[in-house]
């Protein structure tokens, strides 16, 4: 009996941590002032036509690449890493910011069972990794002119005199007829072909919009590691993000997954690293975190974020043997 207690124990955690890798979410988008848009994710197209309000469903990864691609192409494209917590259903508003620019913006989540039933106007669709295939009608019209008949030969000679002594007038007028030929027919032949297609990579990009490269920090002239930092509203969805998970495990990996794909401040990655309760932590993610931050002469100041002065030697010292 006490061999049996263990075994059931250990299949009641692995059936527990099946159920929780099964957790579907789903995510909604919204225009604040009713731009039509498609949304992208992971570089698949979700929606097949613009709309103001897209739910998408049945998603099982914590993280998504999102790129939200507006039907006016004046309004150009947004590029987001979405963070989420799994089993939930969140929404996010796309509005224009202070600077009148486009954003994404968590707005809130509920548990999927406690989730409203789809608005009227909002589109519902089940999250798909399959590019969308498209289907091409080409039309090619033919015209083809027939004569029917023989050719014939007409002539026509008119003559006109006009003699008028008192006037002074003489005149001759000759007029001549020309060829002409038999009835002509026109017809034209339509023929229509069908093709499908698959898109590359779920959408066709827009027009190439002219975006800023670098980056000048205000009152920085130190060393640069990386050319664009993230954007304070981002960064406070992925850090709240973080924040929610229990355990500093799930917090590193969340957080090396958002880091890993952008750029950040050195008080950016101060603030991550206060949000974990072990100094190994901290450490493990400050030197991770050193190839993607922009002001790296900054570096010096997550030395307040360390209790112990030998984590402050080692950070120094994977530093200076860092190559980038």
């Amino acid at each position: 009996m006490k061999k049996k207690l263990p075994l059931l124990l250990i299949l009641a955690a692995l059936l527990q941590l099946s159920g929780f890798a099964q957790l579907k979410s789903n995510l909604v988008f919204f225009t604040e002032q009713g731009e039509r848009f498609t949304v992208i994710l992971n570089g698949i197209r979700q929606n097949p036509s613009p709309e103001t309000n897209v739910k998408v469903t049945d998603l099982i990864a914590p993280s998504y690449k999102l790129k939200v691609i507006f039907d006016d192409p004046a309004l150009g494209e947004l590029d987001k890493n979405l963070m989420f917590n799994q089993g939930t259903e969140s929404t996010f508003v796309i509005k224009r910011n202070n600077k009148n620019e486009y954003v994404v913006r968590w707005m809130n989540e509920v548990p999927i069972a406690q989730a409203l039933p789809p608005a009227p106007n909002q589109q519902v669709v089940v999250y798909t990794t399959q590019a969308p295939q498209t289907s091409t009608v080409t039309q090619t019209t033919t015209t083809v002119t027939d004569s029917y008949g023989q050719p014939q030969q007409d002539n026509v000679s008119m003559g006109i005199n006009i003699n008028d002594p008192e006037l002074g007038v003489n005149m001759n007028i000759n007029i001549g007829g020309g060829n002409t030929t038999g009835s002509q027919v026109t017809t034209s032949q339509t023929t229509t072909s069908y093709s499908t297609t698959t898109t590359t990579g779920g959408y066709t990009p827009a027009q190439p919009q002219p975006v800023q490269q670098t980056y000048v920090m205000p009152g920085y002239n130190g060393p640069v590691g990386c050319p664009y930092p993230m954007h304070p509203g981002d960064f406070q969805s992925v850090k709240q993000s973080i924040a929610s998970k229990t355990f500093d495990d799930t917090r590193l990996t969340i957080a090396k997954q958002v880091i890993s794909s952008n750029c950040l401040l050195s008080e950016q990655v101060k603030e991550i690293m206060l949000l974990f309760t072990f100094e190994d932590t901290r450490l493990d993610l400050a030197k991770y975190a050193y190839g993607y931050t922009y002001d790296i002469g900054n570096y010096y100041r997550l030395n307040d974020a360390f209790t112990f002065e030998s984590s402050i030697e080692e950070l120094n010292d994977y530093m200076g043997g860092f190559r980038r």
